[in-house]
């Protein structure tokens, strides 16, 4: 079990905030962190590594890792931690990046097997492609088995293709080594892919929790479908008018009336939602 009871003040792009968090996790879970830019989740990533410090207490498996009377080295926390920008050593070869941790070269042989780069292991990673650097960088995170499996965006600088074969290895890893994963994600189907816990956070503090299904899928009343996306454009096409949506990575076209242009502002976030096959747009809050 990880028990985590944690406050600190922040100071961000929207103002001042409290990050305040109370929460426990089973081991073994892979929970995704999701919300808002701002929110406080890569702080949160940060405290529980002991990166950035925080009043509060944390335990992992029994073991003491901050309380009010000392908070233990970030060398000590046996975590491993996967960056959005790959943070490997440059003049280091890609074997020498993940012996560099631990000098078990039986188990970065295993790593290399399970993540297909064998073949790369000798080549430094300015010359490899960004999804080959972020299989490094997660190898390198396991190599001393963590306890807890730390990612702030992992994937969010790859394309679709890249995207969705590393997480496959991700979850390839995560269920073989039993590592408790934690992960910062804005990709709804990234969520549902890999999660089996999904956590909300807003102004620093959990706003809700629980599966990937009963988050991600959230509706009122008999809509069938509800996304959120930025409003690029609105055409007028004729006598109608077209709402240009980005949503994730895709564009979708949206018929809406010329009552419901009256309420939309280009580049603001707005939700598209259905009642019996009927789409209707309206502005998110």
């Amino acid at each position: 079990m990880i028990d985590i009871k944690v406050e600190k003040k922040l100071h961000g792009a929207n103002g001042d905030m409290n990050l305040a968090v109370d929460i426990s996790i089973e081991e073994g879970e892979f929970v995704a962190l999701t919300g808002e830019s701002g929110s406080g989740k890569t702080t949160m990533l940060r405290v529980l590594s002991g990166l950035e410090e925080a009043e509060g207490e944390i335990k992992v498996g029994g073991k003491t890792w901050q309380n009010s009377k000392q908070a233990i080295s970030v060398q000590k926390r046996e975590i491993g931690f996967v960056f959005q920008d790959y943070a490997l050593f440059t003049n280091m070869s890609v074997e020498e990046n993940l012996l560099y941790v631990n000098r078990d070269k039986k188990l970065a042989k295993h790593l290399f097997e399970l993540t297909e780069l064998e073949e790369l292991k000798n080549r430094l990673p300015n010359t490899l492609s960004g999804g080959q650097k972020q299989r490094v960088s997660l190898c390198r995170a396991l190599m001393n088995r963590p306890k807890l499996l730390l990612m702030d965006e992992p994937l969010s600088a790859l394309d679709l293709n890249m995207r969705n074969r590393l997480q496959s290895e991700i979850l390839t890893l995560h269920k073989e080594f039993g590592t408790t994963t934690i992960m910062v994600s804005h990709d709804p189907s990234e969520i549902y892919r890999l999660a089996n816990r999904v956590l909300v956070m807003n102004h620093g503090e959990i706003i809700d929790d629980g599966t990937p299904k009963s988050v991600l899928l959230e509706t009122s009343g008999s809509q069938k479908f509800s996304f959120e996306g930025e409003l690029l454009d609105i055409v007028k096409v004729d006598v109608i008018y077209v709402a240009i949506v980005a949503i994730g990575q895709q564009l979708v076209e949206v018929v809406v009336s010329k009552e419901e242009v009256k309420n939309l502002t280009i580049n603001k976030k707005v939700r598209i939602s259905t009642k019996a096959f009927t789409p209707s747009i309206v502005q998110a809050n």
